[in-house]
């Protein structure tokens, strides 16, 4: 029966190679025959692959947030669906069958019979957007991008995996085999192809990754091949799967939003109020948030002085409970009221005059995690030591490699985000552990934001002196990297 279908399918293509597929209607109608058919005998066929299986849905899990609203386009029985555990989930699919079986495996979820050409779903919105295995059967890929960003809001991001082209020849082989039900894949496309579709219809992507050397689960051997060799460089060109994480650009944002900068100072009794006078007015309202940290000299007194000083500015002073920056940040954070929230350091070596910057950066949509970059323009010459320098260089070739996105400057301490992302970040602290103060980027990462950075002149520390250790932060980045190389980069 199956044969019958894929022959149907064949000829309507003009075979392998020759003419354009049918019309657009009559297209479909086979697609949907043959994943009816295909629909009683799914869970079979993914019992007979299920290391492949397990291996997406892992990796989808990795990708997509717990209790989100997640939208899957080519659900089939609603398996991948389910198991990225959505607040809410709905599924679409071309086959009936498959809805139908979905639809009593998960009564939990929803799911609608549409073809992904054609979907119609209300005014609903979504966190994430799945396409897994997709793109290959898909008539017009273009249009079915464009037509998902109706259903998209600034922060939603789309999944994309599918069969890598030089997979092609194993894969006709493994169906002539009985290995895999044959499935006559219409698009044989390369991750810049798909890069070129999403930017046509005004998509980001903000990861590109390949995934899976070995789909057929050995013990021992598919973890190294999988987890290990396949991001090794050369080795990774030849995974079965390619993955691309996208986000939507040019959709409408907040247009004023509030802002709350917050300044952990500890002995910068002599800069403080330079960064109230100088600190500007931004958005709606700007909120300058003092975090002092059990210091020596009169820091906390001059940061309550500066409340009187200047009545006008909204100014808030606390005190940390406990030690380092990422625990006063983490409180001020805490604190804050801004839809915004930024971090300056309290040296004053990245003046207050720069944040304007940053703000403008997230408000228009060029990122969602905002990363200064001293490393751009010449800088005083006593502001960053030499070993610094290297150090800094070293760990942002590291982390860019880590993180999927290009950062050049790692441990700028000017940082920029939405409070909403901060609070997913908050809530999933435990998924790295409390690096202070290095897990920002790294939360980011995981929430897949877009990471941009500004260029900003660093300057000599002209009060005080440092509070960096650069041995000990050092050595802590370095466990941090560990930690984020076993939970970001090395996945299966």
């Amino acid at each position: 029966m199956a044969i019958k279908h894929i022959t149907a399918l064949k000829q309507q293509n003009g075979g392998r190679g020759s003419n354009q597929p049918a019309d657009l209607q009559q297209y479909l109608n086979r697609w949907e025959e043959l994943f009816d058919h295909y629909a009683a005998i799914a869970d079979r066929w993914h019992q007979r692959n299920a290391g492949y299986h397990r291996a997406i849905i892992s990796l989808m899990r990795h990708y997509v947030r717990p209790g989100s609203r997640v939208l899957e386009v080519g659900c089939a029985t609603g398996d991948l669906l389910a198991s990225v555990r959505p607040a809410l989930g709905v599924g679409v699919d071309i086959s009936s069958e498959m809805i139908r079986i979905a639809a009593s495996k998960y009564p939990g979820l929803q799911f609608h019979h549409m073809p992904g050409e054609e979907l119609e779903l209300g005014d609903q919105q979504f966190d994430y957007i799945i396409l897994s295995d997709m793109v290959g059967f898909f008539f017009d890929i273009k249009k079915v991008l464009e037509g998902l960003r109706r259903y998209c809001h600034p922060g939603t991001r789309i999944i994309l995996n599918w069969y890598s082209r030089l997979w092609e020849p194993v894969i006709r082989l493994a169906e002539h085999l009985g290995l895999k039900y044959p499935q006559p894949i219409l698009n044989w496309t390369s991750p810049e192809d798909i890069e070129n579709l999403l930017d046509l219809a005004h998509f980001e992507p903000v990861y590109r990754r390949s995934f899976l050397l070995l789909p057929k689960r050995i013990p021992l051997a598919s973890t190294l091949a999988n987890r290990f060799l396949a991001q090794m460089p050369l080795l990774r060109s030849f995974c079965l799967t390619n993955w691309i994480v996208a986000r939507p650009v040019g959709l409408a944002r907040a247009a004023s939003p509030t802002v709350s900068v917050i300044c952990a100072c500890r002995n910068e009794e002599g800069n403080i109020e330079q960064i109230a006078a100088r600190t500007p007015q931004m958005g709606a309202h700007t909120e300058l948030i003092f975090v002092e940290g059990h210091s020596r000299d009169n820091t906390l007194a001059e940061c309550e002085r500066m409340k009187s000083l200047f009545p006008d500015k909204d100014i808030k002073v606390f005190v940390q409970p406990g030690r380092g920056k990422g625990d006063a940040v983490r409180l001020g954070f805490s604190k804050a009221s801004g839809d915004i929230l930024m971090i300056l350091d309290a040296d004053v070596s990245v003046v207050p005059e720069d944040l304007p910057n940053f703000y403008e950066a997230l408000v228009c949509g060029k990122g969602d995690f905002v990363n200064g970059s001293r490393l751009v323009y010449l800088m005083d010459p006593k502001a960053m030591r030499f070993l610094n320098l290297l150090g800094n260089k070293f760990f942002a070739l590291l982390l860019s490699r880590l993180l999927g996105q290009r950062v050049k400057d790692t441990l700028c301490g000017t940082k920029v985000m939405w409070r909403r992302d901060y609070e997913k970040l908050a809530a999933d602290r435990s998924f790295f552990g409390e690096f202070d103060p290095f897990d920002l980027l790294f939360g980011a990462a995981k929430l897949n934001l877009k990471i941009v950075e500004i260029p900003i002149r660093y300057r000599e520390r002209v009060y005080g002196a440092t509070n960096i250790s650069r041995f000990s932060d050092g050595f802590l980045l370095l466990r941090m990297c560990w930690v984020a190389a076993a939970k970001l980069f090395f996945l299966h």
